[in-house]
C-alpha cells in the first residue's frame, strides 16, 4: 500500500470531524424551546447524523487496512474469508460519486447563486455580515467536506489497482 494512500485514508475521518463538531456545538448551545418531542427527535437526528458520518468516513481506512481485504477471524461464518473486490469497489465508487455531487456541486451552486439550499436568498452583503464569527466557523467546518468524495474516489482507485494486480500478477 502506498504511503500516500494510507495518509489519505486516515485523513478522511479528520476531514469529516469538523462538521460533526459544529453540529454538536450548535445542538448544545442552541436555545432550548421546552423539550418537545420534536426537539428530542431533532437532537437525536443530529447526534445520529454525526455518528453515522464519522463511521462512514472511517470505512475509508478499510481501503488501506488488512480488514478491507480479508475479513477478521472473529466474524462467525465469515471470518478469514477474502473480501470480493467488487463488494468494496462498487459501493465505494457510488459513495465517492454521491459525496462529490452532494458536497461539491451543492457548495458551488449555493455560492454561485448566493442562495441557501432551501431557496431563501442570502443577504446582499453575504458573507460579511451574515453572522460574523459564526459564519466563519460554519464555513471552516463544512468546507473540508468537499474533499471527502474525491479522497474516497482516489482511495477506491488505489484499492482496485492493488487488488487487481494481486489477482492477475501484474
Amino acid at each position: 500500500m502506498p504511503r500516500w494512500a494510507r495518509r489519505v485514508a486516515y485523513a478522511v475521518p479528520l476531514v469529516v470531524l469538523p462538521s460533526g463538531i459544529w453540529r454538536l456545538g450548535v445542538l448544545f448551545t442552541a436555545d432550548k424551546r421546552g423539550g418537545s418531542i420534536a426537539d428530542w427527535a431533532m437532537n437525536g437526528y443530529v447526534v445520529l447524523l454525526t455518528l453515522a458520518s464519522e463511521i462512514l468516513a472511517f470505512t475509508a481506512v478499510g481501503l488501506v487496512a488488512r480488514w478491507g481485504e480479508v475479513l477478521p477471524r472473529w466474524m462467525p461464518g465469515w471470518g478469514a474469508r477474502r473480501v470480493p473486490t467488487a463488494a468494496v469497489v462498487v459501493p465505494a465508487t457510488i459513495g465517492a460519486m454521491i459525496l462529490t455531487l452532494v458536497f461539491t456541486v451543492i457548495a458551488v451552486i449555493t455560492t454561485a447563486t448566493q442562495s441557501k439550499t432551501n431557496g431563501d436568498p442570502l443577504p446582499a452583503d453575504f458573507p460579511s455580515k451574515a453572522g460574523g464569527w459564526e459564519t466563519v466557523y460554519f464555513y471552516a467546518s463544512y468546507v473540508p467536506l468537499i474533499l471527502w468524495g474525491p479522497m474516497l474516489g482516489i482511495l477506491t482507485y488505489a484499492y482496485w489497482r492493488r487488488r487487481r494486480s494481486a489477482t492477475t500478477g501484474v
